[in-house]
């Protein structure tokens, strides 16, 4: 983290978005048996962890974690997932980033996940940023957060220094 950074967003305000967004993702997939959710590495991967674990313990909802790699500065070179897309045939799945600033990574990560015929996508960001070029929105967002193209926002979800930051 920048020397310069200003905390935003605290861990408990980080805690109360997640749970929220768990409650949101229930509410949308009550009827489900089972769903899948796919974590964008790195701070994509822990928040949707953190995600999984409020909707363990609110539903009974068969929870399938797919982690997904993508090269964020060029999102159009090949995506590794940690299992193969197919078991999301016919699937209800939610796509999970830290950040959605300008939709590029999520675009791309859409684009590889809806090469399966999916029975329902939808994407979840703790930080919606706004300064989207590409045509995605965040279903679930914890915060919208009007800032500069210039500004950096970092997502540290590590107990430490747990919170989100703008420099």
């Amino acid at each position: 983290m920048k020397k310069d950074a200003t905390l935003i967003i605290d861990g408990q305000t980080i805690k109360h978005s997640t749970r929220r967004i768990a409650y949101q993702i229930y509410e949308s997939n009550f009827d489900n048996k089972i769903i899948y959710v796919v974590g964008i590495a790195k701070s994509g991967v822990l928040f949707a962890q953190s995600i999984i674990s409020f909707l363990r313990q609110i539903s009974d909802l068969e929870i399938h974690f797919i982690q997904l790699e993508i090269n964020k500065k060029n999102p159009h070179l090949p995506i590794k997932t940690s299992n193969d897309v197919n078991v999301l045939k016919n699937q209800s799945v939610v796509l999970i980033d830290d950040v959605l600033n300008t939709g590029s990574t999520l675009i791309y990560a859409t684009k590889y996940l809806l090469e399966v015929p999916l029975k329902q996508l939808k994407t979840a960001v703790l930080v919606n940023r706004n300064h989207k070029n590409y045509p995605i929105k965040a279903d679930y967002k914890g915060i919208s957060l009007s800032t500069s193209i210039n500004e950096h926002i970092q997502v540290n979800l590590d107990l430490e220094s747990n919170g989100v930051y703008l420099s």
